[in-house]
């Protein structure tokens, strides 16, 4: 019987714990779906650790921006840095690959980082992800890999986004109008700044508190799946992001939001520079982080399971990313 075709596909996690048990040496291996997202995330388990695997969408990440994304991580784990990072298998490999029923898919085993997900951080955890944070930097900052990411620059994060998003706006002209020239103000404020000498290299592009975990004040940082090549201040810009979500939602004031953050950046110079023009941008980066995932959402509506994405979610969203440019940016 010829199989339908198939878009998109789900691994049986069954099939996946044999399989990895086989490849790994494992014994008493127990494997569970955890979720759909960017990529398929499974939790296995032994008797004695747990560990993630990670199954990539070939629509989303192709074999060499797999391979670049292992590259990083075994970079950045060999010089010290608290990520959880891609394990060899018996024979070496740290890439898995499946005939999957839409083609072939892309597999990697991974640590499991130790601990939760902390959102009410105290004042050492934040000095913890500063530092943390800028470690990383200092390695990735001064590295080039092997198999590249994707760049994070003006057009892959403003101006392709937005041509990307004009269809799903057919109903709400008032909202893409209002997002085409927001992105003409950030243009024009970065284009103020000396980028020259702000620190590049690559960066996670995801940096919220649910992408890491702290055991105590022991921290480990997760989900590489956007890290791509751009200005180092995108990470700083993501983290800010958490401090304004926590405001909105009341759970702190604005000012103890500032504060936290400036907790944050305290940490983080003690690691490495960043100078004052760099942290005044840091804002209007965090715009093009907000349409950057809004055109991502976008444009894996098919594949990512987000059913959520539709005419409210826009209006929703437009909403956010005004009440984010009035809260930080000063244009």
């Amino acid at each position: 019987m010829t199989i339908f075709p198939t878009q998109y596909s789900t691994l049986s996690a069954l099939a996946l714990r044999d399989r990895i048990a086989e490849r790994y040496g494992f014994d008493e291996l127990r494997c569970r779906f955890l979720l759909h997202g960017v990529s398929d995330t499974y939790v296995l388990e032994s008797p004695v650790e747990k560990y993630i695997f990670k199954v990539y969408r070939d629509a989303h990440r192709s074999l060499n921006e797999i391979k670049g994304e292992v590259e990083l991580l075994n970079i950045l784990k060999e010089q010290g840095a608290k990520v959880a990072y891609p394990i060899r298998d018996m024979r070496g490999e740290q890439i898995q690959v499946f005939n999957a029923a839409e083609g072939t898919r892309h597999g990697v085993l991974f640590t499991f980082a130790h601990g939760y997900n902390v959102y009410d951080l105290t004042d050492e955890q934040l000095r913890v992800v500063g530092r943390e944070m800028a470690f990383n930097h200092n390695i990735t900052a001064r590295i080039d890999l092997s198999y590249e990411r994707k760049a994070y620059d003006m057009d892959t994060t403003l101006t392709r986004p937005l041509e990307l998003l004009k269809p799903a706006f057919a109903d709400n002209l008032e909202g893409y109008t209002y997002l085409l020239a927001l992105a003409d103000q950030v243009r024009e404020k970065m284009a103020s700044f000396d980028t020259d000498n702000f620190g590049y290299g690559y960066c996670h592009y995801d940096y919220l508190p649910k992408n890491f975990h702290f055991d105590g004040n022991a921290f480990t940082l997760f989900d590489f799946d956007f890290a791509g090549k751009g200005y180092l201040a995108n990470d700083l810009a993501s983290f800010l992001v958490h401090f304004f979500f926590h405001t909105i939602t009341g759970k702190i004031t604005k000012e103890e939001g500032n504060r936290q953050f400036a907790v944050f950046i305290e940490g983080y110079r003690q690691v490495r520079t960043l100078s004052d023009e760099e942290l005044a941008a840091v804002p209007f980066f965090g715009i093009m982080f907000w349409i950057f995932y809004l055109g991502f959402a976008y444009e894996n509506v098919d594949d990512w399971s987000n059913s959520f994405f539709g005419p409210r979610y826009l209006k929703e969203r437009v909403s956010t990313i005004r009440r984010f440019t009035e809260m930080y940016c000063l244009f």
